[in-house]
């Protein structure tokens, strides 16, 4: 079900949608605007609203400036801000969420966001070996926004990853693998089996 559709900056409508239809967003009605959330995020320094401001935007019905808003997707997933919550909000899984919702309502092209290309590097490298090759995941992000611009990432940190070689803090063998990389593969084809009738449903 997607959200209401409307050109006013402010709609209630949306408030409404993403407290039914969003995970968590139930509990957004307990958020008291205590600034916890945005106190405790390690990058809140970089977001342009953060998640207190976020939240008070979304209970005003602003959609358009909560999915385009950088906050959404800044978000690390520390979970500081769930954890601290006094009123136990699910702040990560909501932002989460927004994001999907912003790809799906057209307002952001995931080609053009670094953490969702991220996300898929650090994605591949688990799926694929069971576990995460800080090489190949580094390679395969930086290199995901095109030849250009993954060789000035690269040379832009040569310095720290010769440093961490010479400190033996960076693997230089063949990628680690899970013993039983045939019975990870069942497990995950299983769980998008389980996702596909949730989603059906």
């Amino acid at each position: 079900m997607s959200p209401p559709q409307s050109n006013r900056t402010y709609d209630l409508g949306f408030a409404r949608w993403v407290r039914d239809n969003v995970d968590g967003g139930d509990r957004m009605n307990m958020c008291m605007q205590c600034g916890v959330c945005s106190g405790s995020c390690p990058v809140g320094d970089q977001m342009d609203n953060g998640p207190r401001k976020t939240f008070m935007m979304i209970r005003a019905g602003m959609k358009e400036a909560v999915l385009t808003s950088d906050t959404i997707w800044n978000c690390v997933s520390c979970y500081n801000c769930v954890v601290r919550c006094p009123r136990q909000v699910p702040v990560t899984y909501i932002l989460h969420e927004l994001c999907t919702l912003a790809v799906e309502e057209g307002y952001v092209n995931p080609k053009d966001v670094e953490n969702v290309r991220f996300a898929k590097a650090f994605w591949w490298s688990a799926q694929k070996y069971g576990k995460t090759d800080e090489r190949l995941v580094t390679a395969k992000f930086y290199f995901s926004g095109g030849i250009g611009d993954g060789i000035k990432k690269g040379m832009a940190q040569k310095d720290t990853a010769m440093a961490m070689i010479k400190k033996g803090r960076l693997h230089l063998g063949m990628p680690y693998k899970v013993k039983n990389r045939g019975g990870l593969q069942k497990i995950l084809a299983k769980a998008k089996e389980i996702e596909a009738a949730k989603q059906g449903a």
